[in-house]
């Protein structure tokens, strides 16, 4: 039965492999410029095959080696554009699609989880796969009373393989960590290995996606699909028919990216609030438009217990950075632990660092677009900017950890989509001790 590349040294190997890729098409492309090529047309192909490469491996190893290269998708916004053309579209494949695995594996998978009757319990069973992902992949089917379900299957070794992609991004991290002294690394790594060691578990994903389903249900803006059977490596549940967010994306009209950035942000942000959990995997392949106009939300695994909804300190030091008090910001972040007591920082630097989170905040309507993120990136990575280095003293505390992650995935996905939202309503409402005084 086939499975995914799990052998530590190999994996490592071929994450590592990269970047020696890039040089050696570098060094290719310094011949055709000799040869006679432009370097302009020269650079186009270097960046396309690179990107073509790139995403080929990541999709092919999956585990943390495909959810690396999901995160960056979302963040191909940020990119120049000059260089973004040529990853856009491998980066946003990525955010659908992986090879799938054959039928002959799946259908070994579900005679382990769901016994050798496993095919009595449907009328119909597509061995190809609708979609497939950085640990499993999805087969639409129907069950035996006629509904019409999705059926996600993990992948044999995606536990070890993700084991393996977490110890790597450990070792990388520990260098990182060298360079930030801010930054607390070794709590941080523990609590993104749990949480991604969480989403292996498919009963532990059921949990989240019943708890989810009960706190939408009805509801007329969200569809929540509800989950029929439970197994380690398998989930069923109702299939949700609809329009990916990805095409949306790529194709819909600036009323239909609107309503799609105002669901996907309300539903990011009404989590904790409503269900007491925060869905942490925003990247578009997770979110559908059904033929009704309500954001279908899938893929559960990654999801951040929040029982008194999102942290009031969120709230209240976004409203106190807006009014320009740098100081009582400053106090806030130690006192959540986001700069460490041996670590000395700029009050106002810190401010400005915190721009990208605060600017959409301050209007009752905020375009996101591809030129503000990119304006953003360009400032926070500049090595000339007294921005980038409050960035290197800056920590991020484990209690944080997917909070952060979402709030800056939803800022990209939003920044893909050209939409406009009433962000200050939306914080008002979801955000606690976030409010538009003084405005």
């Amino acid at each position: 039965m086939a499975e995914l590349p799990r052998n530590a040294l190999t994996r490592s190997m071929r994450m590592a492999a990269l970047p020696a890729a890039f040089a050696g098409r570098t060094a290719l492309g310094f011949g055709k410029r000799v040869g006679g090529k432009s370097a302009e047309i020269v650079a186009a192909e270097l960046q396309a095959r690179t990107a073509e490469q790139m995403f080929k491996v990541l999709g092919e190893l999956k585990g943390g080696a495909m959810k690396l290269g999901q995160a960056m998708s979302i963040f191909e916004a940020a990119l120049p554009e000059d260089i973004a053309g040529p990853y856009r579209a491998a980066l946003t494949k990525l955010q659908d699609a992986a090879p799938p695995l054959p039928a002959e594996a799946i259908h070994k998978i579900l005679t382990d989880e769901l016994g050798v009757e496993w095919r009595t319990k449907f009328l119909e069973f597509a061995d190809q796969p609708a979609a497939a992902a950085s640990i499993g992949q999805v087969h639409k089917a129907t069950w035996h009373d006629g509904r019409v379900v999705a059926v996600k299957v993990q992948y044999p070794g995606a536990d070890k393989a993700l084991i393996s992609d977490l110890n790597q991004m450990a070792r990388m991290g520990k260098l990182f960590a060298s360079w930030i002294p801010g930054l607390d690394i070794k709590p941080l790594l523990d609590e993104l290995r749990d949480r991604a060691v969480d989403e292996l578990d498919y009963l532990h994903e059921s949990q989240n996606q019943r708890a989810f389903a009960i706190a939408y249900e009805g509801d007329s803006e969200f569809v929540i699909p509800h989950v029929l059977v439970a197994a380690p490596h398998v989930l069923v549940s109702e299939w949700i028919d609809g329009t990916a967010l990805s095409s949306i994306i790529k194709d819909g009209s600036q009323a239909e990216r609107d309503a799609a950035g105002v669901l996907y942000e309300r539903f990011l942000l009404s989590g904790p609030s409503r269900a007491g959990l925060l869905h942490a995997d925003p990247h578009p392949g997770n979110f559908r438009i059904t033929p009704d106009g309500r954001l279908g939300v899938l893929d559960f695994g990654a999801c951040a217990s929040l029982p008194d909804g999102l942290p009031s300190a969120m709230g209240s030091l976004l409203r106190i950075a807006q009014l320009g008090d740098a100081q009582t910001v400053i106090e806030g972040l130690r006192a959540e632990g986001f700069i460490k007591p041996n670590i000395e920082v700029d009050a106002e630097q810190v401010l400005g660092y915190l721009e990208p989170f605060v600017d959409p905040a301050r209007y009752e309507e905020f375009t996101f677009s591809r030129d503000w993120m990119r304006e953003q990136f360009t400032r926070m990575n500049d090595m000339r900017n007294p921005d980038f280095a409050v960035g290197l003293k800056l920590n991020l505390p484990p209690s944080y950890a997917l909070i952060h992650r979402v709030w800056l995935g939803c800022i990209g996905v939003l920044c893909q989509l050209g939409a406009t939202v009433p962000m200050r309503a939306e914080l008002t409402r979801w955000v606690p001790d976030f409010t538009t005084a003084g405005h």
